[in-house]
């Protein structure tokens, strides 16, 4: 299905959700995407619901606020591997299935709470403003160590000065496949890691090396209130065979 029908079905499916059932909703995005899983290889999200929240006594529709987003190039990847896909039902049930997150984070105040502090300490360190470096943390967990923030991910890697990363790389696992990236000259005690050269659909991928402190180090650091030394760098991806995405056949 190309992206101008299926955008069509999308909308057209959507009107067609009773409005009590789309209240808090303040739109439908179509995007055309590709979402790949960061785990699983041969999987695509479908589908994401952005919720946020705004300062308020109470939560309900009037103070939780969603939009709905659609990946049409991750229904195409899935439409690829599988003849028989269904682009209707599946594309049905994703939206439905996304609306009813929308429903339930109305009674979650907690969760929304957090990703709302994750998304303005980004706005924080993007605006070169000093700002929590556990912050990502606060977002969605997709699996161990790898958190999510709207559409960024984020990989944690601990680190110490006795561990040698194999010929001064450092290996991580992204949609069921292995890469590397070179170990950074200097690492701080957090260092955030722009990756270059993997597609995460609209999003980005940073890889945070986090330095592994002995325990009494610890202990120091928080009796002193030693914030963490902090730093950025990029980096571009290769596969474990020495090839980028690009060069993959």
């Amino acid at each position: 299905m190309k992206f101008a029908q299926f955008e069509r079905e999308a909308r057209r499916a959507y009107e067609e959700i009773p409005p009590e059932y789309r209240e808090g909703i303040d739109g439908l995005a179509v995007l055309p995407d590709a979402l790949p899983h960061p785990t699983l290889g041969g999987i695509y999200t479908l589908g994401m619901c952005l919720t946020e929240s705004y300062p308020s006594g109470w939560s309900g529709p009037e103070t939780t606020r969603s939009t709905v987003a659609l990946y049409h190039g991750s229904f195409e990847k899935l439409a690829r591997q599988d003849e028989r896909f269904d682009w209707e039902g599946e594309l049905w049930e994703t939206l439905t299935h996304e609306l009813r997150h929308h429903l339930e984070s109305l009674a979650n105040e907690d969760q929304l709470e957090a990703v709302d502090y994750a998304l303005d300490e980004t706005f924080k360190r993007g605006d070169g403003l000093d700002f929590d470096p556990w912050y990502y943390q606060s977002g969605d967990q997709v699996s161990e160590g790898i958190f999510r923030v709207e559409y960024d991910f984020y990989i944690e890697t601990e680190w110490s000065p006795e561990r040698d990363f194999r010929d001064g790389r450092v290996p991580f696992r992204w949609h069921g496949q292995g890469w590397s990236i070179p170990l950074p000259e200097d690492p701080a005690d957090v260092h955030f890691i722009w990756i270059d050269g993997i597609d995460v659909g609209p999003g980005t991928l940073q890889l945070v090396l986090v330095r592994k402190r002995p325990f009494l180090d610890n202990l120091r650091a928080v009796f002193k209130k030693e914030p963490p030394e902090v730093a950025e760098s990029e980096a571009v991806a290769e596969l474990e065979d020495g090839r980028t995405e690009e060069s993959n056949p």
